[in-house]
């Protein structure tokens, strides 16, 4: 019976092992992606990778106004959660991938 345990702990261990792996490329590629938000028509466009690390802003002269920042702000703070949307969108998905075929508990996948 001890036989059988060590096996099954080799196994479990080989299999951590490879996950760990896998999960390390999907970050490794997840850095190489990127998404784009946008808000105001593509007045304010936010680029970010899909790890969520923002990487740039484009801002159109038109939507600046001194006399009114606070749309500004607001075009600002829309195109970077719509960015930040679509980078988990794309961390679901790759997830999904990886752990497709794994029988995890409720709450365990992503």
């Amino acid at each position: 019976m001890s036989q059988d345990f060590n096996k099954m702990m080799r196994d479990a261990q080989k299999s951590l092992q490879k996950m760990q792996q896998d999960m390390l490329a999907m970050q490794m590629e997840l850095a190489s992606l990127t998404v784009e938000g946008s808000a105001g028509g593509g007045a304010v466009r936010v680029t970010c990778n899909g790890n969520s690390e923002f990487t740039a802003v484009k801002i159109k002269p038109e939507a600046v106004d001194p006399e009114d920042v606070g749309t500004l702000e607001d075009l600002i703070l829309v195109a970077v959660r719509d960015a930040s949307m679509k980078a988990q969108a794309l961390l679901q998905q790759r997830a999904g991938n990886l752990t497709q075929g794994m029988n995890l508990p409720p709450g365990l996948g992503l």
